[in-house]
């Protein structure tokens, strides 16, 4: 068992959070888009990398159990997410508007993440 801190949300949340967030990032990429003139590569190809990069999260955190790599990739992701954010704000105010939550959601992992990892390599 992780060792986690007293800050950490109960379990439960996380799947309830991640449906609202994937929904309105599919609403967010739906309205970038559906935009005339047409969407300059930049936007969608930074959306798919994000999207990428939050599927690498999970192995790497649960699955190979490395913390510090997981924390360096949600880095990354951030980083990422961030750019999608510009690239949307320009295309669709609404839609980068709609990605904001996810950015508080992950600026929350990251520093999740993080205590989990100092708390699980202290206790090794």
């Amino acid at each position: 068992m992780l060792a986690q801190p007293s800050w950490a949300p109960p379990a439960w949340v996380f799947g309830p959070v991640w449906t609202v967030l994937y929904v309105l990032m599919g609403v967010a990429a739906w309205l970038v888009w559906r935009t005339r003139p047409p969407v300059p590569a930049s936007a969608l190809t930074a959306y798919g990398i994000q999207l990428v990069l939050n599927a690498l999260w999970t192995p790497l955190f649960f699955g190979l159990g490395w913390r510090g790599a997981a924390l360096a990739e949600i880095v990354v992701l951030w980083i990422a997410l961030v750019v999608t954010i510009a690239l949307f704000w320009v295309r669709s105010r609404v839609a980068a508007v709609l990605l904001l939550p996810y950015l508080v959601w992950t600026t929350f992992a990251a520093c999740l993440n993080f205590a989990v990892w100092q708390l699980n390599t202290a206790a090794v």
